[in-house]
């Protein structure tokens, strides 16, 4: 692929989603100021680490344990459901727009769950620094659906994240994606084969540990179907 289409090393990047929301209620700003800098793992930032060194997950959480990677957390609902279910593993977070990341913060303190790293901030930026082969699982639900067609290039189901997220990710690590507009459904059955991973399922119904999160039940009382694919890295 060419450096223009893929930087594997960029001091800048195009954003195009939202940073904050609504102003942020009392409590939301003291989750933040009070909890979160215990949450974030360091030297994830370009400013922070212009090198781009690998960061090491067992340093986050204390151990080699396996590490899951969610994409986009929204609210927190499926995060921290995995991480009270599965108490075993490392679930790290990575989600740009404050408004849910206060909320994610609010639910980890009240659901006292301690597997858990929050990166307040672009996906790509945590893609950078884990070492390759370093996330067992990761997931994708209800991306930001971008449903104009010119705007499909700035979907994740494209190289620009799919190569980094196959570096990470270890051999035969599951990938996960959860969405209810049909073209993306599309874009992804399309993309991330490219990628490098094999499509093992295409289901109308969710897995088994799945939680069903704010905008699932958006999806359903609008009348559109969720579809979940499951690939595996190759």
């Amino acid at each position: 692929m060419s450096q223009k289409q893929f930087d594997p090393n960029p001091t800048h990047r195009n954003f195009y989603g939202r940073r904050s929301g609504k102003t942020l209620r009392r409590s939301q700003r003291g989750y933040l100021d009070e909890d979160l800098g215990a949450l974030q793992p360091t030297n994830i930032t370009v400013d922070e680490n212009p090198a781009r060194e690998p960061i090491d997950p067992g340093a986050i959480f204390g151990d080699d344990r396996p590490v899951w990677l969610e994409i986009g957390f929204g609210g927190g609902e499926h995060m921290v459901h995995m991480a009270a279910r599965y108490p075993e593993i490392g679930m790290i977070g990575c989600e740009p727009y404050i408004n849910g990341v206060a909320m994610l913060v609010g639910k980890i303190r009240k659901a006292g769950v301690g597997n858990v790293s929050v990166h307040p901030g672009d996906a790509r930026d945590m893609m950078d620094v884990l070492p390759e082969g370093s996330i067992s699982r990761a997931f994708l639900n209800y991306p930001d659906p971008w449903p104009k067609k010119r705007h499909h290039r700035r979907r994740f189901v494209t190289p620009e994240h799919l190569i980094p997220l196959h570096r990470v990710m270890a051999p035969g690590a599951e990938f996960r994606v959860a969405t209810d507009i049909p073209s993306y459904v599309r874009q992804t059955l399309s993309e991330v084969p490219k990628a490098g991973f094999l499509l093992e399922s295409l289901r109308a119904v969710a897995w088994p540990d799945w939680i069903s999160t704010r905008y699932e039940q958006k999806a359903l009382r609008e009348r559109r179907t969720p579809s979940y694919l499951s690939f595996r890295r190759i």
